[in-house]
């Protein structure tokens, strides 16, 4: 997982995977999820993050499955 977080857009993007997008679902003007060939998340974007977050802290419950290694 890789955060990486642009200024200049006060945009924060979530990379949870290094399968590329081929699709983006755009839950609402804040929040978009990138989407596999398959349907599953693999990126997250949050747009105007500084005016939405409640916190200067990231914290992150991921599921097991995201953190095993798939082979």
């Amino acid at each position: 997982m890789k955060l990486s977080y642009f200024s200049d857009t006060d945009t924060l993007y979530i990379d949870i995977s290094d399968r590329p997008s081929v699709e983006s679902e755009v839950i609402n003007e804040n929040l978009i999820i990138d989407l596999d060939s398959d349907g599953q998340p693999v990126g997250i974007t949050l747009e105007h993050y500084s005016q939405t977050a409640s916190s200067s802290a990231i914290e992150v419950d991921l599921p097991i499955a995201l953190l095993t290694t798939q082979q």
